[in-house]
């Protein structure tokens, strides 16, 4: 008895699968979802920590440029020379195209200068660093007819800005006051 089971069994053919239909749907979903496909482009642009302190007789007599995002204005200077120019917030915010003037003038003067170190306080706005970012590395400029980029300074170091130190009498009284008191 097993021995017929075994053989109908056997004798049964198993069906065929057709694939054609899915197949068909292949061929006509894969080119259209290429098609369709956004294909994102990501960009990197690579920061630098501000340099050590430590600098050489020749490093103290060449441009260390330094900008500095404060809230309310920024300002342009050179680490051994000092500020050059201090830029005032308007009413529509940073004069970022006085700013790129100003880049562009220093460029003028140090056309071989490509780092930069930029200074932000804590409570700048994120659009702000990218737009004074973007102004920093490159200008546009008129030639002929047609605008062009320029390189500026591409080489941006990022770092924290120094604190400014009150210089309110009253809040200069206060501070004698608190440190006679720690003595």
């Amino acid at each position: 008895m097993r021995r017929r089971l075994h053989r109908r069994s056997s004798s049964k053919e198993l069906p065929e699968i057709n694939i054609t239909a899915f197949m068909n749907l292949m061929v006509i979903l894969v080119p259209f979802l290429l098609i369709t496909a956004v294909f994102s482009r990501i960009t990197i642009l690579e920061l630098n920590l501000p340099a050590a302190a430590t600098q050489t007789q020749q490093d103290k007599q060449a441009l260390q440029l330094e900008i500095i995002v404060r809230k309310d204005s920024i300002e342009v200077g050179d680490l051994a020379g000092g500020l050059l120019k201090r830029i005032d917030i308007t009413s529509s915010g940073h004069d970022l195209q006085q700013l790129s003037g100003l880049l562009q003038a220093v460029k003028a003067r140090f056309p071989d200068k490509l780092d930069a170190t930029l200074l932000l306080e804590a409570d700048v706005p994120y659009e702000t660093v990218v737009a004074v970012m973007d102004k920093v590395r490159a200008a546009s400029v008129v030639q002929a007819g047609s605008v062009l980029q320029a390189e500026l300074f591409p080489e941006i170091s990022i770092g924290d800005a120094p604190v400014i130190r009150a210089t309110n009498p009253a809040s200069l009284r206060m501070a004698a006051k608190n440190k006679d008191r720690v003595k």
